[in-house]
């Protein structure tokens, strides 16, 4: 399922927005949308070709991480969502801002899949969706062909995760054919995110690096490449992803690159390392021979955030974890930024 927290920020923007949907049959169904029924069909391309939905969802299943939270944001409850497989800090499969949101939205036993191990697609067929919505996510093409099956699936449009969340917004909101409301609702986000923002200039222009370091295996390290939607949001803060960095990473494609510690100095331009970990990682990396000699690593400008908690797990931002979570991660970042020269 979905890739591991970027160990590096978290923060993603919890939204309600209030649409005045009217329901359709239960409340684990989706809501009438905007989009005209002569408008259908629509068709929505992707990663493995085109999706074509003949007429109005009623009833919304969503696969795979985060998608739930575009739905439940625009007040519609899936009538069956993946559970969250990192940062929950319990058995209900659900992180805090989609918790929090579906108790606003008066549900409180959601059909949530059990489907960290694998797509359950007896679970998913049995919701009776009338559009499965993925577009955050990292489906393979044999998985699309079984789950059109189905429903029609809203897919990534080029890359396993690499969806940003403005294109999640946009993807899934369309296969609910609720495209003018996922409009407002970027809108909004932004607008949150603008003004937080403001809030610390010491984070403008400076370069940054998501980075996952292993205390078990130091002899590599992996870093999120631009197209990740990790670093796509760091660079709504004002931060920009390092040139040095971005030129040294061999597949523009992937959404994370591995390198070896002997070439350590891919890191040296970036003022600020983001990452999942606490201070015994980052005295570990400073003991390192050669990790040690990393700029960021040397004078302490590393924004560790401990690993499988909500802050992490909201470093892949969805509109409700980056209201949720914005405030705590711009505060880590600032944190490391004031200790950059």
């Amino acid at each position: 399922m979905k890739k591991s927290g970027f160990g590096v920020i978290g923060v993603i923007v919890f939204f309600a927005l209030a649409v005045g949907l009217a329901g359709c049959g239960a409340k684990t169904s989706s809501t009438e949308s905007s989009t005209s029924s002569k408008e259908y069909p629509i068709k929505i391309k992707n990663a493995f070709g085109q999706t074509e939905i003949k007429q109005k969802p009623k009833r919304v299943v969503t696969i795979q991480w985060g998608n739930q939270d575009v739905a439940l944001a625009l007040g519609v409850v899936p009538a069956g969502f993946s559970a969250a497989n990192f940062g929950v800090q319990d058995n209900s499969g659900l992180l805090p801002w989609t918790k929090k949101k579906l108790n606003e939205l008066g549900k409180k036993n959601p059909n949530v899949f059990q489907d960290t191990d694998g797509l359950d697609f007896e679970a998913i067929a049995a919701a009776k969706p009338d559009v499965i919505l993925a577009a955050y996510s990292g489906i393979t093409k044999e998985d699309y062909k079984k789950l059109s099956k189905i429903a029609p699936v809203v897919a990534y449009p080029k890359s396993a995760w690499t969806t940003t969340w403005r294109q999640q917004v946009l993807l899934d909101s369309e296969g609910m054919g609720m495209k003018k409301q996922g409009k407002k609702l970027i809108k909004k986000v932004e607008t949150k995110i603008n003004t937080k923002v403001k809030s610390y200039p010491q984070l403008k222009n400076k370069t940054v690096a998501g980075v996952n370091f292993s205390e078990k295996d130091l002899s590599k390290f992996q870093v999120y490449t631009p197209i990740d939607p990790r670093p796509s949001l760091l660079s709504e803060f004002g931060l920009n992803y390092p040139k040095s960095l971005k030129a040294a990473i061999k597949n523009k494609n992937n959404y994370s690159a591995e390198f070896s510690s002997e070439n350590a100095s891919v890191l040296d331009h970036a003022d600020i390392i983001v990452g999942y970990g606490n201070k015994n990682l980052l005295n570990t990396l400073k003991k390192d021979p050669v990790l040690s000699k990393v700029p960021a690593i040397k004078r302490g400008s590393v924004a560790f955030i401990a690993s499988n908690t909500p802050l992490v797990a909201a470093g892949t931002p969805t509109p409700l974890s980056i209201e949720y979570t914005l405030n705590d991660y711009l505060k880590i970042l600032a944190q490391a930024a004031d200790k950059v020269n």
